[in-house]
């Protein structure tokens, strides 16, 4: 009897030791999860360079400009595509719309949008695309206008970088502040002026907008196929 109630302890010893041991399962489980979580987080924020300082709208987006543009800014960017790179100097008499081209590229808004539009022997236009994160991006950084700055007596000339109007209801021409779009036409679209507000120019890269707006496109003027680009801040 002895032996008997001495293996029957060890038998039930074995049984709550087994039953005990899975717990720690439910540990491996709790950091897959946040694991999961973090990596989520990641991707959500990895739409832009940085986070926006403020969410834009027609109330703020100019006084938070004017701010942005009392800062030493950049007066170079560079565009890259599959068809080379262009340089483009920004204008100071167009402050605003120059912050506001700083400003989306350093967030990293235009990297990955396309020359969506290509009219020939007339202009290229660049920062859309039909991928969702583009509009995830807009919906990040704010919905807001820009008042035209067409006082300054820059011309669109051939090589001119100047900002198209928004397709809303749009009486007084109020620009779009995610598109843009560069003069092609040998001897200038002169009569664009008055309409659009030029706020840049390109320095080095004309044989790249040529071979652009030398693309096939579609009945709606959009590239048969993408012309992806890039933007990037030129350090002084």
């Amino acid at each position: 009897m002895q032996y008997k109630t001495f293996f029957s302890l060890i038998l039930l010893l074995f049984f709550v030791l087994g039953c005990t041991s899975p717990k720690k399962k439910s540990t491996v489980k709790i950091v897959t999860t946040t694991k999961t979580v973090d990596v989520k987080k990641e991707k959500r924020e990895s739409l832009l360079l940085q986070e926006p300082t403020l969410f834009l709208d027609e109330k703020n987006a100019i006084p938070f400009l004017f701010d942005y543009q009392q800062n030493d800014l950049p007066n170079q960017v560079k565009i890259s595509t599959r068809f080379g790179e262009i340089f483009i100097e920004l204008l100071d008499e167009a402050p605003y719309h120059k912050a506001n081209f700083i400003y989306l590229t350093r967030l990293g808004y235009f990297n990955d949008t396309f020359f969506h539009r290509v009219v020939p022997n007339f202009v290229i236009q660049g920062g859309n695309s039909d991928h969702p994160n583009t509009s995830k991006k807009r919906r990040e950084i704010g919905r807001y206008l820009l008042p035209p700055d067409l006082k300054k007596g820059v011309k669109h000339e051939r090589g001119i970088v100047s900002m198209p109007s928004s397709e809303m209801d749009n009486p007084h021409r109020l620009a779009s502040p995610y598109e843009f779009f560069i003069v092609q036409q040998k001897g200038g679209a002169y009569h664009l002026d008055g309409n659009y507000t030029p706020f840049g120019k390109v320095i080095k890269g004309m044989d790249v907008v040529d071979a652009i707006c030398a693309q096939a496109v579609d009945e709606r003027e959009a590239p048969i196929d993408n012309i992806r680009m890039k933007i990037e801040i030129v350090k002084n």
